[in-house]
């Protein structure tokens, strides 16, 4: 097996990991010498994992290797709660080791593929599929709001005032909301279209779940940003945000402070990491939810 060279050129190895890649075809073949599989076809990745397709006998799975580390407990740990519920179900786990046994879905159905309507509302009905009462030990999204809320005033004047004050006030004002979330549900933090593949015990099934608790609108702006370019205006976001919403069962007004903060807050992370699209497309979103003229900028 070779290590795609596109996997080679992802920015996650620019700054280390260079040995960890050059071991990958022996990491393959060791695991599946341990769990009795056999390679099936070409490996695809991400940003941060190579997935080989691999089989049991008759029973087709892939094989899911990332660079040991903390996260990869996280991980296991998210597949484990849902079960397979709206998720990839986990078959084998070494932590450790960074990797994981998953049932295979199909690589080239991503719901990146599918048209942008229909893709914000099987976000939606996944949103209210994975809330189901989450262990207590999963970070709160009102804690991470109420965390964020501390440092975005001193980043917003860091980076040049970047917006008008009014749209931070307005965001901190709809953070501080978010923040008096009490709700014990389950939370994908890492919802997207491109984490979504078909499958065939469910039409849909997320890959890579990001367990928390609390608010299940937290991410439906990442819902909405990582498609807006499909979204040719502001009534056309619009028509994207309330499909959503209506699809998970939320309340308008809640969403739209959840799109608001979370927007504002993920534009100033774009422009200190010297991105370009995304704080666009957040300006954008922020102007069609919040309003025209509200933020300037």
């Amino acid at each position: 097996m070779e290590v795609p060279q596109s996997f080679r050129d992802m920015p996650r190895w620019w700054h280390g990991g260079a040995g960890w890649l050059d071991r990958l075809p022996a990491l393959v073949a060791d695991w599946c010498a341990r769990w009795r599989l056999t390679v099936t076809g070409a490996p695809v990745h991400g940003s941060n994992a190579l997935v080989v397709p691999v089989a049991r006998g008759e029973d087709l799975f892939v094989l899911r290797l990332t660079p040991p580390g903390p996260g990869v407990a996280g991980q296991v740990a998210a597949l484990q709660f849902w079960d397979g519920r709206g998720t990839v179900r986990l078959v084998q786990a070494d932590v450790d080791a960074g990797v994981m046994l998953l049932e295979r879905l199909d690589f080239e159905g991503s719901l990146a593929r599918a048209p942008s309507l229909e893709a914000v509302e099987v976000l939606g009905r996944m949103m209210r599929r994975l809330a189901v009462p989450a262990p207590s030990h999963a970070p709160s999204t009102a804690g991470m709001v109420a965390r964020r809320l501390t440092a975005m005033p001193a980043e917003w004047r860091r980076l040049g005032r970047p917006f008008d004050e009014v749209l931070l006030d307005r965001a901190m004002a709809a953070g501080a909301r978010m923040a008096r979330a009490d709700s014990d549900l389950a939370v994908d933090g890492d919802l997207h279209s491109g984490q979504v593949l078909r499958g065939e015990r469910e039409p849909w099934l997320i890959v890579d779940p990001v367990l928390l608790r609390d608010d299940i609108a937290y991410d439906l702006a990442r819902v909405l940003w990582t498609r807006l370019d499909d979204m040719p205006g502001p009534d056309s976001i619009l028509q994207h945000f309330r499909i959503a919403v209506g699809a998970a069962g939320l309340d308008l007004d809640r969403c739209r402070d959840g799109v608001l903060n979370r927007a504002v807050d993920y534009w100033l992370w774009g422009l200190a990491a010297g991105l370009t699209d995304d704080p666009r497309r957040c300006r954008r979103l922020v102007h069609a939810i919040d309003g025209p003229g509200e933020g300037g900028g």
